[in-house]
């Protein structure tokens, strides 16, 4: 069964609100609003869902490297392989922008993609994500 970005962005919210003590639905239905104004499909098989959601205190961000593709409507109608879901606060409007920009300047560079495609655990993860130390 081939995952749809719909049924993503709900698994995603999951886990999101696992970790934030949110509701599923609130974190959901905040992803799906801005999803509607475009795609987080942003090309070389990366999408960077985002959205500012009601009731969350701080900025919160989630990685996930897909075992199976997904279409996602990207710019480069590239499949979708990495994730990175970012959530903040609604007021936060400022520095929603410089946090989503931060995360997408690390997943535009070609040498962190193939880092992250091929590291084996989270710290390896982690340590791709955060090597670039500009933001």
């Amino acid at each position: 069964m081939q995952r749809t970005s719909r049924r993503l962005l709900s698994e995603l919210a999951g886990h999101a609100a696992a970790a934030t003590s949110l509701p599923q639905s609130t974190v959901l239905e905040a992803l799906e609003k801005r999803e509607a104004l475009g795609s987080a499909g942003v090309g070389s098989g990366v999408a960077l869902p985002h959205a500012r959601v009601p009731g969350i205190g701080r900025f919160f961000g989630l990685f996930a490297r897909l075992e199976r593709h997904i279409t996602n409507d990207a710019v480069d109608d590239q499949p979708v392989d990495l994730v990175f879901l970012l959530l903040g606060p609604p007021r936060a409007a400022h520095e929603h922008l410089h946090a989503l920009a931060c995360v997408s300047r690390r997943l535009r560079d070609p040498t962190v993609l193939a880092h992250l495609r091929r590291s084996v655990d989270a710290a390896a993860l982690y340590s791709a994500m955060a090597g670039g130390g500009d933001c």
